[in-house]
């Protein structure tokens, strides 16, 4: 009899699952909440359905929730997939995949996004036992067992971006973020290039990262490309429109599929502090910072963590109200506890 495992909105815990428990073969209902049953999870399971999994839907076509029913035996041992969708897809595969008794070799197709995701990915293995073989676009992931092993989890990239938001926008800064590492493969790292020309200074030490601002004025970047860290795009939008800046921002693709559709929310709440996020050309947007910004917002959250801490920095320019603040639980609990404001 199929257990049922309820994910909530995790996208991560779905695609990672999804790919465990059918290389696990014991039958299982996965699903979620209604805009998790709106993302699409069709090209992994296709790719695992291919190895020899037994999968359905249940509802829609490409959608959760999904019936994992066995896995009787590998029918093939290389696969081809597209590159330029969610690297979890992808990570969720080659995690999985030294479990196969042939073990696997994908062959990715076009463009790949995210990239430093599946280094990171690929680096964490190779600590516990597992080296997978880059060649180009293509991964060879050997049949193998992971060993048992310590491991000290580094600072969360993503969570810092929006104190480095902060710090683009607010008069003084002297920030101490620990747990942060210069080395780091994490793609939201980015930030400090990307701050670095909103007036932020960054110094490491062994402990973390200092953020401090300096004596330069904020300068407009031509162009920024999300394609490797599109976690911080909402952040960097906020930041860019709140200074009056204007920006090209590319590699935003992927932000339709998140907890929301993040370009339409995006386009929606930066119009309330007057600031426009413009579609130039197919997979090019033109972000227009405001010219003044009100007293006064109101900013819908549309059930994502991200929405609400992106646009939380605004409050260092302007009185800010968060609806919904409890949808940072998802990734960052006491954003608003570190913060010092009332998340009421």
């Amino acid at each position: 009899t199929a257990y049922e495992l309820h994910v909530g909105d995790a996208g991560t815990t779905m695609r990672f699952l999804t790919a465990f428990m059918a290389l696990r073969g014991r039958a299982c209902r996965l699903t979620g909440t209604p805009r998790m049953q709106e993302r699409p999870i069709g090209i992994l399971v296709e790719a695992l359905q291919q190895l020899g999994a037994e999968i359905r839907y249940e509802k829609k076509k490409g959608y959760p929730p999904i019936l994992i029913e066995r896995f009787r035996r590998q029918k093939t041992k290389e696969i081809t997939m597209r590159g330029d969708v969610s690297s979890q897809f992808i990570s969720a595969l080659i995690m999985t995949a030294p479990r196969l008794p042939q073990g696997l070799t994908i062959h990715l197709e076009g463009k790949l996004g995210s990239r430093p995701y599946l280094e990171l990915t690929a680096a964490l293995m190779e600590k516990f036992g597992i080296k997978i073989l880059w060649d180009g676009n293509v991964l060879h992931i050997p049949h193998g067992r992971y060993h048992s092993g310590n491991h000290e989890v580094e600072s969360d990239w993503s969570g810092a971006g929006y104190w480095f938001s902060m710090a683009s926008l607010a008069d003084e800064v002297d920030l101490y973020l620990k747990g942060l590492r210069s080395d780091s493969l994490q793609a939201d790292k980015k930030a400090v290039e990307i701050y670095a020309g909103l007036g932020v200074h960054c110094r490491f030490d062994e402990e973390g990262l200092h953020l401090s601002k300096t004596n330069t004025p904020a300068q407009a970047s031509a162009s920024i490309d999300f394609s490797d860290c599109p976690d911080l795009a909402q952040t960097v939008a906020v930041s860019y429109a709140a200074l009056g800046l204007d920006c090209t921002f590319t590699g935003l693709e992927s932000l339709r599929v998140k907890e929301t559709d993040r370009i339409a929310a995006l386009q929606q709440e930066l119009a309330k502090i007057g600031a426009q996020l413009l579609e130039k050309e197919e997979g090019s947007w033109s972000l227009i910072g405001t010219k003044a910004l009100p007293e006064h917002v109101e900013i819908q959250t549309y059930d994502d963590h991200r929405m609400a801490m992106a646009f939380a920095p605004l409050m260092y320019r302007m009185h800010v109200d968060i609806c919904e603040p409890m949808v940072v639980a998802k990734s960052y609990p006491e954003f608003w506890e570190h913060l010092g404001v009332s998340n009421s």
